[in-house]
């Protein structure tokens, strides 16, 4: 039924669009298949206001003329329907081109590609190559995640999601019921941001802990969507970014950039590693498992701790 009625409304418009002169009601219905095909004249009539509104609602100009023998007939100017010239400098061109070689998924490549050709043909500037390299550093955002694209759509379409996660501390993952709000790329990971029904808050999750399916309930939201959704600031929270002291860790020689990259302090001790001073947050253990061998905790005796636990949890399965 939605792919006939949009049929429909595409043969209306055209009609409508392709015409020099209003066309009455009966010479739309014998143009189109769909109208020929209605029961009764009370039936087309309904079926005709109906597509005309919605064409205007769509944002179709349909002027309405009453000719000399007071027949009324229907047209859409060309001219009125024309959206205006879009303009481009060499900046905004490269913007354009950068941010469509930033997806690397299918689905989005595709539109975006789509989206790039329209502009091509509305006067997107000829000496710009929107895929051309821009410099030695190519931008990327990584999607590897199969949790993505359903939960970008359950984002935009206002949609609760259900989906298992497993968190870096637990044995098993455990179901979580989200409003999801907004996705954010941080240091190459991808989280969601959003409600979580079962524990009353807001939380934060990474998607390459999501695991098995994302499925969507189609209910609405029962918390409000703030203005603006921090994830990049929450996460970095969680991350150890926002320090209150320091921690002071062995790493193995040539390993753990990331870590020598923030350290405060560098000793190396030989035999193959070195000594770091290191700022200590909140979540500062969930980031040092993800070097496994290559980092061990001095102190504080709380990381450590931490640490531990969150390696036998994972070593447990």
């Amino acid at each position: 039924m939605a792919i006939a009625k949009a049929e429909r409304l595409m043969n209306l418009a055209l009609c409508l669009l392709g015409t020099r002169r209003p066309l009455s009601k009966r010479e739309l219905r014998e143009s189109i298949e769909a109208y020929l095909e209605a029961g009764s004249d009370d039936s087309f009539n309904r079926m005709f206001e109906r597509d005309k509104d919605d064409l205007r609602e769509l944002g179709l100009v349909i002027e309405t003329v009453e000719n000399l023998d007071g027949e009324v007939g229907y047209l859409a100017r060309r001219d009125s329907n024309r959206l205006p010239p879009i303009t481009l400098d060499a900046e905004e061109a490269a913007a354009l081109g950068l941010a469509a070689k930033v997806w690397q998924q299918a689905r989005l490549a595709g539109a975006a590609s789509g989206a790039l050709q329209k502009l091509r043909a509305a006067g997107l500037p000829e000496d710009v190559d929107p895929y051309e390299a821009h410099g030695a550093l190519e931008p990327r955002i990584p999607v590897h995640e199969a949790a993505f694209e359903p939960l970008m759509l359950a984002c935009r379409d206002r949609r609760t999601v259900v989906f298992d996660y497993r968190k870096a501390s637990a044995a098993r993952p455990e179901p979580r019921h989200v409003e999801p709000w907004a996705l954010e790329c941080w240091r190459g990971h991808w989280y969601l941001a959003g409600f979580d029904r079962d524990r009353g808050a807001e939380r934060v999750f990474r998607l390459s802990r999501i695991t098995g399916r994302v499925r969507s309930r189609g209910t609405g939201f029962t918390a409000p969507v703030p203005d603006v959704v921090t994830v990049r600031e929450t996460v970095a929270s969680w991350a150890g970014e926002i320090a209150d002291g320091t921690a002071l860790i062995r790493l193995r020689s040539g390993a753990g950039y990331p870590l020598r990259a923030k350290a405060t302090g560098v000793r190396e001790l030989g035999d193959g590693w070195d000594e770091l001073e290191i700022p200590y947050g909140h979540g500062l253990d969930a980031w040092l498992v993800e070097f496994g061998p290559d980092v061990v905790v001095l102190e504080p005796a709380e990381l450590r701790a931490d640490v531990v636990d969150r390696l036998r949890a994972v070593a447990k399965g």
